[in-house]
């Protein structure tokens, strides 16, 4: 049997953590496979998902700038790049190219290993409207919250994505009173982010019962959650939602489902602080 081949490409790509995460899996697991980063100018993108079959690959995960390029470059696509309007995992079916997203599967995943029963929460209040905005609210669509308020400076942008959504799903140019009654708070803005500390949005005025979660990761508690861990609310990182995006990727790829462990995310977590 030829190794399994899969890959991360973006460009930048040295960056990235996926293959940590997708080597650690092949080493316990015992499989015959490869997973390496490979770096792509968009200019070449087009050609390199052409080349994808007959270089051996199986698949792999797309991050930034191509996700929109590999979203229009699929022959098919599942339901979730198609809410979402973008693609992070390709895999072949039938010599088929498919393209999905995962980024929603990651993010409720996330919650529901530190939050078990989330989703009984709602109303939510998500801060931000670029992609990963997307994948959030088309994660809290999927396990039926009913009221989805999506806050944006650029209110037009909130705007549109509520059209998208539909019905359920509200644009708001400043948080004020929408967090009173909310029971989940999103951030999927770069605010909190190293080199900008700001606070996505003041936690006092969420009720008791509210969750609070970040999609950034570095740094793994960012201002957002430290104020809201400091008013005893249930806060989730963004380092999970990295790792739970990643599995069914692997699973597509290598023939197994991999398991988010404590020993994996300490791996990362030690990555993220020797940078």
């Amino acid at each position: 049997m030829a190794e399994k081949k899969a890959f991360v490409t973006g460009h930048p790509i040295a960056h990235s953590r996926s293959p940590k995460i997708h080597g650690y899996w092949l080493q316990q697991y015992g499989i015959d496979g490869s997973y390496q980063a490979i770096d792509v100018a968009p200019a070449d993108f087009t050609d390199f998902l052409k080349s994808l079959g007959e270089n051996g690959y199986r698949g792999g995960n797309v991050t930034i700038p191509h996700k929109e390029a590999a979203f229009a470059g699929v022959a098919r696509r599942d339901h979730a790049a198609d809410e979402i309007g973008a693609v992070n995992t390709l895999w072949f079916e039938d010599g088929v190219l498919w393209g999905g997203n995962t980024d929603g599967y990651g993010f409720a995943a996330n919650l529901d290993q530190y939050a078990p029963g989330w989703a009984v929460n709602g109303p939510a209040v998500v801060l931000g409207a670029g992609g990963a905005s997307r994948a959030v609210i088309h994660a809290l669509k999927e396990r039926g919250i009913k009221d989805i308020r999506i806050v944006n400076r650029t209110l037009a942008r909130a705007e549109e994505l509520s059209r998208q959504f539909g019905p359920g799903v509200s644009a708001h140019g400043a948080v004020g009173e929408l967090v009173a009654d909310a029971g989940l708070l999103v951030n999927t803005t770069a605010l909190g982010m190293h080199g900008n500390e700001t606070l996505a949005a003041d936690p006092a005025g969420l009720p008791d019962h509210a969750i609070v979660t970040d999609i950034v990761y570095v740094p793994l508690e960012t201002p957002l959650l430290a104020a809201a861990r400091a008013r005893g609310l249930k806060t989730v990182d963004g380092l999970g939602m990295l790792l739970h995006q990643a599995v069914p990727g692997f699973e597509r790829w290598f023939g197994r489902k991999p398991e988010v462990t404590p020993e994996l995310r300490r791996m990362i977590v030690a990555d993220i602080e020797g940078h």
